[in-house]
């Protein structure tokens, strides 16, 4: 007897073998067929019972939800909806779900809403669309792996609690020790931080790239991929509190090289669930084939999910400046019979997500880089451009998502990183180390940020970011 998984089962040819499977029940027929899921697969295994040869009290506990093992012979199927099925030998109820208190079905998704699955921990990965999204998921964390190890980038585990703020601003969550309802003071009134556990005042980090940067200038490439927080008070389907990022670092490089390494990798990850997460994409496909049939048609998606990924594969990324870039944007239609939300009037405005798809999606019908930013929109270690008034970051885009990637080439020159700390009113004594990468050995580097739930989102083709985590962490939810 072979102990297996209803995936190998399914691409089996070992027929007439007796097979061990075990999983949680699907549906039950006519008192005879059992389809059975273990999550190895988006598709059923039907398990086929003559039920005359059976203990009737194990028929009545093979319910929806229940987990059972099967033992029995795989064949071929005389049905036309499955290749291979099993003919039931033994069946064992590992542990029962009670008909009359399961109040969501697994299998009549029009009866519960993506909403209420997410209370719903016990069932919401055993649903179809929430299995497939979390394989996917999977698949391209290793993906992602996958790229940077073949490329010799050293992956770090940057700090989870962090003294400084990478992104200056300012939406952190503390880290503390003191007792909340009494913690020590200063003369001042103010809390006195040297008294708690650090020593200091602590923060979940945002960004795990300032500390990737110094181990670039001493690996030359690493990356790093893990959670990241943001005190954020958005309950928007764009936004989480608690998300991973992935973010490499890469010494001797400019600009254009850092664009380059961004648009490959982003191009390796997506063919990599194409060819190895096709049953499950193709469901996605059709999920949201049919959301798309109850949305107005302005605003269905003009591609299905896989042309859109195919669509990124096939179509080198555009590249285009900020000023280029506002200057389509304030000439298009939508600017000037004004359909966008946020008009466009001069350069300097911070783009927002409809602006980005405009350009992705009718402008120049292809993902977009946009580079050379306005400075002031944008963090203080990015590279001042020669005119003093731009610098050399980088956004990529995505149709239906708009912004994926964000990243820049680092300001590497001392007395010009001072200069910009100052303005900002940023304490030198807080980023000391992170100067010093600029004082002993300092060159050229760049890197990128990427939201790993953001990829998933593209991938996947779902509109709520909170579809995509397994736990999503928002304002005024925190459970399991």
């Amino acid at each position: 007897m072979i102990q297996a998984k209803v995936a190998e089962i399914l691409e089996s040819n070992q027929f007439l073998q007796e097979f061990k499977i075990s999983g949680w029940v699907r549906s039950f027929r006519s008192n005879r067929f059992v389809a059975l899921n273990d999550g190895s697969t988006i598709n059923n295994l039907q398990c086929v019972i003559d039920f005359e040869k059976f203990d009737p009290e194990i028929l009545k506990r093979i319910t929806v939800g229940a987990a059972i093992s099967v033992t029995g012979i795989l064949k071929e199927s005389e049905g036309k909806q499955q290749r291979v099925e099993v003919e039931a030998k033994e069946v064992k109820i590992l542990g029962d779900a009670n008909p009359e208190e399961v109040k969501l079905t697994i299998l009549s998704p029009k009866r519960h809403s993506l909403e209420k699955l997410r209370e719903q921990a016990h069932l919401r990965v055993r649903t179809n669309t929430f299995g497939a999204i979390m394989r996917v998921r999977s698949k391209l964390s290793f993906a992602v792996h996958s790229y940077f190890q073949q490329n010799n980038f050293y992956y770090v585990n940057t700090p989870i609690i962090t003294g400084s703020d990478a992104e200056g601003a300012g939406e952190m969550f503390k880290v503390t020790n003191f007792d909340l309802k009494n913690p020590p003071k200063n003369e001042d009134g103010s809390i006195d931080y040297k008294k708690d556990f650090f020593g200091k005042e602590t923060n979940l980090t945002v960004s795990g790239q300032l500390e990737g940067e110094t181990f670039a200038l001493g690996l030359g490439q690493i990356y790093t991929f893990g959670p990241t927080f943001r005190a954020e008070n958005s309950n928007t389907s764009r936004h989480l509190a608690e998300f991973w990022m992935i973010e490499p670092e890469i010494a001797f490089c400019d600009l254009d090289q850092n664009m380059d390494l961004a648009e490959d990798f982003i191009k390796y990850v997506v063919k990599y669930v194409l060819e190895n997460c096709k049953d499950d994409l193709a469901f996605l496909e059709e999920r949201l084939a049919n959301e798309d049939k109850s949305k107005p048609a302005a605003e269905r998606s003009d591609m299905g999910l896989i042309e859109k990924l195919n669509f990124v594969l096939e179509n080198n990324f555009k590249r285009v400046s900020y000023t280029e870039a506002i200057e389509i944007l304030k000439n298009s239609k939508p600017n000037k019979k004004k359909k966008f939300k946020y008009i466009i009037e001069e350069w300097g405005a911070d783009l927002q997500s409809e602006h980005e798809r405009f350009l992705v999606e009718k402008h120049f019908k292809c993902p977009v880089i946009l580079f050379d930013y306005p400075a002031k929109i944008k963090a203080f270690y990015m590279r001042l451009n020669e005119d003093g008034k731009t610098v050399r970051a980088m956004d990529i885009l995505f149709p239906g998502i708009g912004e994926i990637v964000g990243g820049s080439q680092r300001e590497e020159r001392l007395d010009v990183l001072q200069e910009k700390m100052e303005e900002l009113g940023i304490e030198e004594e807080e980023l000391w180390w992170y100067l010093d990468t600029r004082r002993f050995g300092t060159c050229v580097h760049s890197g990128f940020g990427l939201g790993f739930e953001r990829l998933v989102q593209f991938v996947t083709g779902m509109g709520n970011i909170r579809d995509v985590i397994p736990f999503p962490r928002t304002p005024q939810n925190a459970e399991f």
